[in-house]
């Protein structure tokens, strides 16, 4: 991916954001950094550990997590809802990447379900939230 601010409109960035998920899921960070709100308001939550608030810490736990995985490739978003004001939008989408994971020979299928939390800052869509987690099925309840 080329290194490039975010851009103006909202559609552009929603999929320069899916690109950089493409390249997480090869182990690469930096596509998906350059995407997020530099403030310290900018917060994550993944599914590797507690949220994080303010871009260093984020831009550290998102290195971190592409770490996990190699030799992979986002293989779809499903879009669940889209909420767009004008300075502000969220997504809810269901993200699937195959990816090797770990120290794993194979590669394996992972489904998250995703919200991400968009502002326009100078003109530009950046990402200032995104929680990302494993349960896209029901969860049975333990008594």
């Amino acid at each position: 991916m080329n290194e490039q601010i975010p851009p103006e409109d909202l559609e552009g960035a929603i999929q320069q954001h899916h690109a950089s998920v493409d390249e997480f899921a090869r182990g690469s960070s930096r596509a998906l950094e350059l995407l997020y709100s530099r403030r310290d308001d900018v917060t994550l939550g993944n599914p590797f550990g507690p949220f994080v608030r303010g871009f260093e810490q984020v831009a550290r736990t998102m290195e971190r997590a592409a770490e996990h995985y190699r030799e992979g490739e986002a293989i779809e978003f499903d879009e669940i809802a889209k909420y767009v004001g004008p300075d502000l939008a969220c997504t809810v989408e269901v993200e699937r990447i195959t990816a090797k994971i770990g120290g794993g020979d194979e590669p394996s299928e992972v489904s998250l379900r995703c919200t991400t939390v968009y502002r326009r800052e100078d003109g530009v869509w950046r990402i200032v939230h995104r929680h990302a987690d494993p349960i896209t099925t029901p969860r049975r309840r333990n008594r």
